[in-house]
């Protein structure tokens, strides 16, 4: 069975939009390079490799220096879906994501985003 579209998105593709709504609601890039870099253990560099070479979301997590042992500590619903329940692996890296962007967006402390990090 084929994954969902969404995995063979461009990184570089959704990342201009997590920026835009942060910044839309007051907040910067870097807030949300640090949640990303929080989650994925991408440092700037790397972040940047990822978005200049156009990689997929998928190659994006697979490749992903280390996912961060709290993610699962991520909490909450995206698109009316629990994360804590998305059965497939990559679509739950996915949506924890979502859900770092919009809790940066909403204003919510930085060290309440990284689970206390």
């Amino acid at each position: 069975m084929a994954g969902h579209r969404i995995f063979g998105t461009p990184f570089a593709a959704i990342y201009p939009h997590y920026i835009a709504k942060a910044e839309r609601k007051g907040h910067t890039a870097d807030e949300i390079d640090h949640v990303i870099s929080w989650l994925t253990g991408y440092d700037e560099a790397g972040l940047k490799r990822t978005l200049d070479d156009e990689v997929t979301l998928e190659q994006f997590f697979d490749d992903a220096p280390a996912l961060n042992p709290n993610a699962s500590l991520i909490t909450g619903t995206i698109c009316g879906i629990r994360v804590q329940e998305v059965e497939d692996p990559l679509m739950q890296k996915i949506r924890y994501m979502d859900l770092l962007v919009d809790e940066v967006a909403r204003g919510k402390k930085m060290t309440s985003i990284l689970r206390g990090s």
